[in-house]
């Protein structure tokens, strides 16, 4: 279940990467089996919504913090050596993981 602290934990992270070109992953479903992954910077972050400049595309999405909250796109930031998922691993994926170490 999602609760109102998750969504402003959220809210706050994005906000805080907003406008200052750090490089993020999206990565999301287009339906039938087919998703999409491009890197990316977010350009501005508003009450229930934010804004995500594709890289190598002239072209903007929106998403909102609900999105990233129930995975419909899942974004992962650089931290200057790796990429790091925002959300932590489901504990389906965690488990998965686990079982194939």
């Amino acid at each position: 279940m999602i609760c109102k602290n998750d969504i402003s934990n959220i809210k706050a992270d994005i906000e805080e990467m907003s406008g200052n070109k750090q490089k993020i992953i999206v990565k999301g479903s287009l339906g039938r089996s087919k998703s999409f992954e491009k890197e990316a910077t977010i350009e501005k972050a508003y009450p229930n919504m934010f804004i995500v400049k594709y890289d190598n595309e002239d072209r903007n999405a929106t998403w909102s913090y609900i999105d990233v909250l129930t995975r419909t796109v899942e974004l992962e930031i650089f931290d200057g050596e790796k990429y790091n998922p925002l959300l932590p691993p489901l504990a389906e994926d965690a488990k998965r993981a686990k079982a194939t170490l």
